[in-house]
């Protein structure tokens, strides 16, 4: 049965219905007191329905009443809920679809250019829980696996220590490592040009291969004191940095490897004050015994004639001269030192002073043929430039033109003009009547001196 009109309009009002319902029914008993029968209290009721329903229509059409909305409460709360049973729905899709696509990029990890150039490419394999990054000459532990694109594995070691930025490995580690965090496992795409470039490494690289490595990064802790690190470590380090320049000079890499030789000098030359042995000093302590220091010594000389060939080969002169002074000045007749100083100053111009370390560098290895051939090549330098100074010095004074001589047959006096062979004909009569008048002016002296 349908709600009269009262009821509907109190609950949108927010009045008590029942006390409504009270008024109504008395107001409904005092219609029926009135009415003759019950067919017409029917039609009454009937018509009031009409009634009831027509103005819900046209309040509907009209405007949007709080009847409306209060009616329709318990129907939109029910859509709420159902729509917020979907938002949910249609939110954990979501998050769920989120969560797997994080997943899929994860697993899909692109690659990284790092230099832009194609040469140098890296892709996550392992995220690290941590995000500490080694830096320039941190020493790093790494687990290291380099193949070809066949496959073919050509690096591979466990717990290796190196040090960032002392071309240690191939350029494109070093480049690599310091953009990779500690705990991380990384894929990295090498170029020939960061790797073992044109030249390969025989016999297992090929020349201008592309190597891929799979590294992960164990650990990177800064770089120690020097000064406090015994003897004995430095000249362990300071040997593998020398040995690893060698490496590079043998493949013509003279810049890298001059930074490996500068690197080695580093743990081998003079701490602050010079290595040397107090009174009473104990054996074991860094400064290291008198064994150990003079080994430490003739490692450091080692590298510096190293390092003077390197320099040379880059044509920086004066520095390689001063790498090879600090060898002459502990070993005056270091047979390398003498020999490189002859070559760097014939190179600068200055032969006599090379020929001179030739010499002596002879002296001490008579039999070394490439001393005695740099040797006579230096003398045979020396030589054309002395000729070339004496033409100089001729051309200077205007010594450098012959003198003018007379034909030496009649043909060559026929051919002469008259104007030219009466010159050429003056010139000695003139020497002639000069010497006679110089004669007679002293025999002239000599006579009125005399009066």
């Amino acid at each position: 049965m349908t709600k009269p009109i009262s009821v509907v309009k109190a609950q949108a009002e927010g009045r008590n219905p029942k006390k409504m319902n009270t008024d109504f029914s008395g107001y409904t008993n005092s219609v029926n007191s009135d009415l003759p029968s019950n067919g017409e209290t029917e039609q009454l009721e009937n018509s009031a329905l009409c009634v009831t329903k027509q103005i819900e229509i046209d309040e509907n059409c009209q405007s949007h009443s709080s009847l409306e909305v209060n009616v329709s409460q318990p129907e939109t709360e029910g859509s709420a809920s159902n729509g917020d049973q979907n938002t949910e729905s249609i939110n954990g899709d979501k998050t769920q679809g989120s969560v797997d696509e994080e997943k899929d990029e994860g697993e899909t990890e692109e690659w990284l250019d790092i230099l832009g150039s194609g040469q140098l490419k890296k892709k996550i394999l392992k995220r690290a829980e941590s995000s500490y990054r080694p830096q320039r000459s941190h020493i790093c532990e790494i687990n290291l696996e380099g193949r070809l694109p066949d496959g073919t594995i050509v690096d591979k070691h466990d717990h290796l220590s190196i040090q960032i930025g002392d071309a240690e490995v191939v350029q494109g580690l070093d480049l690599a490592l310091p953009l990779m965090d500690v705990g991380e496992v990384a894929l990295l795409e090498i170029g020939p040009r960061f790797a073992y470039g044109a030249l390969g490494r025989e016999p297992d690289v090929p020349r201008d291969a592309t190597v891929v490595y799979t590294v992960e990064l164990l650990s990177a802790d800064p770089e120690p004191d020097v000064e406090v690190l015994p003897a004995t470590k430095r000249k362990e380090i300071g040997c593998r940095k020398r040995e690893r320049g060698n490496w590079w000079y043998s493949r013509q890499e003279h810049t890298l490897a001059i930074q490996c030789y500068r690197r080695a000098l580093d743990y081998l030359d003079d701490i602050e004050g010079g290595i040397t042995l107090t009174s009473g000093e104990r054996e074991g302590s860094n400064q290291g015994t008198e064994e150990e220091l003079h080994d430490l010594l003739e490692d450091r000389l080692k590298v510096y004639n190293n390092l003077a060939a390197a320099q040379m080969k880059i044509k920086a002169h004066d520095t390689a001269l001063q790498s090879v002074e600090n060898v002459l000045r502990c070993q005056p007749n270091n047979v390398k030192a003498l020999f490189r100083k002859g070559k760097i100053l014939a190179a600068k111009g200055e032969n006599p002073s090379a020929v001179a370390a030739l010499r002596l560098a002879s002296q001490l290895e008579p039999d070394n043929r490439m001393i005695r051939q740099e040797l006579l090549r230096i003398l045979r330098l020396h030589k054309e430039d002395t000729v070339h100074e004496k033409k100089l010095y001729k051309k200077m004074l205007g010594q450098d033109k012959p003198p003018d001589s007379l034909p030496k047959n009649d043909k060559d006096i026929n051919q002469l003009s008259p104007a030219v062979l009466r010159l050429q004909l003056q010139v000695p009569w003139a020497i002639l009547f000069g010497t006679l008048a110089v004669l007679v002016a002293g025999v002239v002296a000599y006579r009125y001196k005399f009066l």
